[in-house]
């Protein structure tokens, strides 16, 4: 082969090989933006049902099925709710045992495949917890957003806003205790998520887009009679309210946040996400670059938002170490830097956005120790 062919040769290969990586990039790209409300966040392992019987589950055994706490189950055409570990029943090697709360719907059939979920309720909030609400339309600005109202007699209202993986009937984990505190509460919805509208590039930019939704439900809030608004948001909802504190025009009538499992590092929680998708770890910058490509530069958008000298309101901050989607360090530096306004209440062997799941009564209490002074 003449040096000149030779040389065209390899740099054909190069080029090749490069724009293979850019596409592969771009694909590991949507793929890490792309969690689809209510199904499984990647990562999380499928457990195999051995055996059911009067209020007890038996599951395969690992680190998610010994979880502390109590977690929806999620399978094809099944929801169920399971509690801890039962301490009093035999276990075999290879199985674990634990409490069968309910079954929301479907079977749970011996050789089922399930998954774990912070999600416990299906339904609305009558239906799911008998608590009366209205089904409204927040106007967003893709469209209309569909929302569950839950009046009560407080002039501070409650904002809540879910996150990766899951939908709107996440925050009904909590919704019986803010109830409880005669808090109006507002379960909204974002883009991408079902029966509102989808982003033009049809992926998640990680709530440095949606945020223009939750802005839009402050706003209803406010309409329909709220003096202040607290966010509570998860995951990305959590960067979601972040954004709406630092960005909208009507910060000042926000009195507070509830930041749980919160994505304060964009470029960390897309690696995180991909890693999850088993993405080779050769493509992760590519990856993080092609997601900047696709979405603009959120990732310096939220760390000015997430900048602790900037916050303006009280946060109490929920999180642990081992969730794996969203970085716990960022969270503890939050708390470090503005100890005066930030509150971590810090929770193990919980996953992503599954904090009070992991310890329901410690969470609760620590959000009414918050809540008392702003309401």
């Amino acid at each position: 082969m003449r040096p000149r062919t030779g040389a065209a040769v390899a740099a054909a290969t190069v080029i090749g090989a490069g724009t293979a990586a850019v596409a592969a990039g771009r694909y590991a790209s949507g793929v890490a933006l792309g969690p689809r409300p209510g199904r499984p966040l990647p990562g999380e392992p499928r457990l195999t049902v051995h055996a059911t019987g009067p209020g007890r589950v038996v599951l395969t055994r690992g680190l998610a099925s010994l979880r502390p706490g109590v977690y929806g189950l999620r399978g094809p055409g099944v929801h169920a709710v399971v509690g801890p570990v039962l301490p009093d029943v035999p276990h075999a090697p290879d199985t674990v045992v634990r409490r069968l709360e309910r079954v929301h719907h479907g079977t749970l059939g011996t050789g089922a495949r399930v998954s774990l979920t912070p999600q416990l309720h299906a339904g609305t909030p009558a239906s799911a917890l008998g608590i009366a609400h209205e089904d409204v339309e927040v106007p967003g600005e893709l469209g209309p957003l569909p929302a569950w109202y839950v009046p009560a007699d407080r002039s501070t209202w409650v904002v809540t806003v879910h996150g990766l993986g899951t939908t709107r009937e996440h925050p009904l984990n909590v919704l019986g205790f803010l109830h409880a505190a005669q808090l109006p509460v507002l379960v909204v919805s974002y883009r991408g998520d079902p029966g509102a509208p989808r982003a033009a590039d049809g992926v998640g930019h990680l709530g440095g887009s949606e945020w223009h939704d939750v802005d839009a439900a402050v706003r209803y809030a406010l309409r329909r009679g709220a003096r202040r608004v607290i966010l509570h948001g998860w995951s990305t909802g959590a960067a979601m309210a972040l954004h709406t504190i630092a960005r909208s025009g009507l910060r000042e009538r926000i009195a507070g946040l509830v930041l749980d499992s919160p994505v304060l590092d964009w470029d960390a929680t897309v690696r995180a996400l991909a890693t999850a998708h088993r993405v080779p770890a050769a493509l992760l910058p590519l990856t993080v670059r092609a997601a900047q490509g696709r979405t603009g530069p959120h990732g310096d958008a939220l760390r000015e938002a997430a900048d602790p000298a900037a916050l303006p309101v009280p946060t109490l901050v929920i999180h642990g170490p081992d969730d794996t989607l969203a970085p716990w360090g960022p969270s503890r530096r939050l708390a470090e830097r503005r100890p005066g306004l930030v509150t971590l209440h810090t929770v193990r062997q919980a996953p992503h956005a599954s904090m009070w799941n992991a310890d329901p009564d410690r969470y609760e209490e620590a959000l009414r120790r918050f809540l008392v002074p702003l309401i």
